[in-house]
């Protein structure tokens, strides 16, 4: 399936070059809509320790197949499967080294696994200097703001509102976002008039993004 003019396009898009996020990176061409086809092909008979062969592949597709793949196992499978899946991704973050591959992957495995459980390892992440760990974190949280619940996001977004990564700032202001469009405004307003004046400029403005041009000019001018 690898295309190079296609591998050549997804490693600009990705910043895989000289200084930047994904310095390194590898790239094979391959489409997320051919990796999904492959995911449903071979899910219920790939075994998790060739899973976790692929999650180390040099290639990010092959990386984001593996993950894809875990994802499909934690959803159909049993809670011991499940323990197992929640177990190999936090084993294994330093694999999970793009936002796509965090995004795609962190809801619905770390978050959907810490609903009803201790989710303190989300504080450890959030406080970790590996930025894709600290994106784990705000992704993770997407699952509980899905169910209406804002609390703990809130409490990630407070550790991360300081941080230098532009990829943060985003993470933290789309959670931010979603909290006041699927929980409470009042909830994330809450966390605005706290830290507004001091958060980076882009978390900002993703977390404001549906409020009314008043609250908007409130919030950027103020």
């Amino acid at each position: 399936m690898a295309d190079e003019k296609k591998a050549k396009g997804l490693q600009r898009f990705f910043k895989t070059g000289k200084g930047e996020y994904a310095e390194g990176d590898k790239f094979l061409g391959v489409m997320v809509p051919q990796t999904r086809q492959l995911v449903n092909k071979y899910w219920k008979e790939i075994s998790l320790a060739e899973v976790k062969s692929l999650l180390h592949s040099q290639f990010h597709e092959e990386r984001l197949l593996a993950l894809l793949i875990l994802v499909k196992k934690f959803e159909k499978g049993d809670e011991a499967t499940r323990g197992k899946i929640f177990n190999l991704y936090l084993a294994n973050t330093k694999y999970i080294n793009n936002w796509d591959l965090v995004d795609l992957s962190a809801p619905r495995i770390a978050g959907a696994y810490l609903v009803g459980r201790d989710r303190s390892i989300l504080l450890k992440l959030a406080n970790s200097r590996n930025l894709w760990e600290r994106r784990i974190a705000v992704l993770a949280t997407f699952w509980f703001i899905a169910q209406g619940e804002s609390g703990f996001a809130l409490k990630v977004a407070a550790i991360l509102v300081h941080d230098e990564h532009d990829l943060i700032h985003k993470a933290v202001g789309w959670m931010l976002r979603e909290i006041g469009k699927r929980c409470r405004q009042a909830d994330e307003e809450e966390f605005l008039e706290k830290h507004y004046k001091i958060m980076p400029r882009t978390m900002l403005r993703y977390a404001i993004e549906r409020f009314d041009n008043k609250r908007r000019y409130y919030y950027l001018c103020k």
